[in-house]
C-alpha cells in the first residue's frame, strides 16, 4: 500500500511539473508574440546571446543548439531558417569542420534579444513564484 501511494505521489509530481512547463511556455508565447517571437525562438536567441564570442562571432554549431533547446533536428533547422529570414541570426560554415554549420546572432538579433529578455525573465519569475 505504501509503495502504491509513493508511486502515485511520484506520478502526480511529474504531472505537476509538466503542467507548470506547459503553462509557462504558453505565457512566454503570449508575452513574446507582440515581438514576433515564440518561446522556442527566444530560447535559441538566448542561447546564442549567452554563448556569443567577444567579437560577436558564431558561438554554437547547430547540433550543440539542438542538444540544449530540446527540439528535433528538423524543427530546429526550420526555426533557424525562419530566424535567418527575419535577419536575427546568420549561418556560417565551421572553419574547423567544413561539414558543420555555426549559427550566430546578427546585430538585429542581439538588439531584439536585449529588448525581449526582460519580458521573458519576468514571465519566468512570475510563473515560478519568484516575484516580489
Amino acid at each position: 500500500m505504501a509503495a502504491k501511494k509513493a508511486e502515485h505521489a511520484l506520478v502526480e509530481e511529474w504531472r505537476d511539473i509538466l503542467a507548470l512547463h506547459a503553462r509557462t511556455q504558453c505565457e512566454i508565447d503570449r508575452a513574446l508574440q507582440r515581438h514576433g517571437l515564440c518561446a522556442s525562438d527566444f530560447e535559441v536567441l538566448d542561447l546564442l546571446a549567452e554563448g556569443a564570442a567577444a567579437d560577436g562571432g558564431c558561438a554554437y554549431r547547430v547540433q550543440e543548439i539542438s542538444d540544449r533547446v530540446h527540439l528535433s533536428q528538423s524543427a530546429l533547422s526550420r526555426l533557424i531558417g525562419r530566424l535567418e529570414r527575419d535577419g536575427l541570426v546568420e549561418r556560417a560554415m565551421c572553419p574547423e569542420d567544413r561539414r558543420g554549420v555555426r549559427v550566430a546572432l546578427t546585430g538585429q538579433g542581439r538588439a531584439l534579444h536585449g529588448e525581449v529578455r526582460p519580458v521573458q525573465r519576468a514571465v519566468l519569475a512570475r510563473m515560478l513564484g519568484r516575484t516580489g
